[in-house]
């Protein structure tokens, strides 16, 4: 009896481990929304019919839109994806930064990937409702945890809409091939996962010089950085310039 107990407990908590927290994600918005400083709160929706967070800042001469994923257990204003929705804005791109599935709170970073296939679903809808909008030029720009997610989403190997991916702070190895440019960016005092990983990554990277895995008081500059990849007639050489 007691076995079975144990078991039928310990299957209740892995369920509820990878269980995705929709509440903690109603708690963000309450607390995000009614503080918004730039841009607007959107409902966007998946097929299933069930909606998530969007934070729209509409450049109205933009031609290249930009969603933005943030990183583990966090929204769409937070920490760096939220000072790039605004400073990207500033420079000319509109900017759509969504709410991903997060896990309860105390869940560890291994039960993310139970998310992905959503987290997936969450990017496609981006992408379609800034096509429906007129945008022909969409990028993805992914932190963190979220750019495991990017990374997940590209490896269902289906055409992809956007015509860039900007990641940053990469955790561990890239399994996609998505086929379009991809900017590799990584801070000189990142994450050891993220550090121990470049040399294995054949990709176009990115080092921004002095900054930690949040790029704590480098923002401007990392802006800066992703309009040069992404428009800049001389981007190339100014991305060489900055790995060094």
């Amino acid at each position: 009896m007691k076995v079975w107990v144990f078991a039928i407990a310990s299957i209740f908590l892995v369920s509820n481990a990878l269980s995705q927290d929709y509440e903690r994600e109603k708690r963000w918005a309450a607390e995000v929304v009614p503080n918004l400083v730039v841009g607007d709160a959107v409902p966007l929706k998946l097929l299933s019919g069930r909606e998530f967070l969007g934070l729209f800042a509409e450049k109205k001469q933009a031609r290249t839109a930009i969603v933005l994923v943030h990183g583990l257990g966090v929204h769409p204003d937070h920490g760096v994806v939220g000072s790039l929705r605004s400073l990207l804005a500033d420079l000319g791109y509109t900017t759509l930064s969504i709410q991903m599935p997060v896990q309860r709170a105390e869940a560890a970073a291994d039960a993310y990937p139970a998310l992905f296939p959503e987290a997936a679903a969450r990017i496609e809808a981006a992408a379609d409702w800034l096509a429906a909008k007129g945008y022909p030029r969409r990028v993805l720009l992914s932190h963190s945890m979220g750019s495991r997610m990017a990374d997940a989403y590209f490896a269902r190997g289906r055409a992809s809409p956007f015509l860039a991916w900007v990641s940053l702070g990469m955790l561990g190895d890239f399994t996609s091939k998505s086929g379009i440019r991809l900017l590799d960016v990584y801070g000189e005092n990142d994450f050891t996962q993220v550090l121990d990983a470049i040399a294995r990554r054949r990709t176009r990277q990115l080092r921004i010089a002095g900054a930690d895995h949040y790029y704590l008081g480098r923002e401007a500059e990392l802006a800066n950085a992703i309009a040069a990849f992404l428009d800049g007639p001389t981007s190339s050489a100014n991305l060489e310039k900055r790995r060094l």
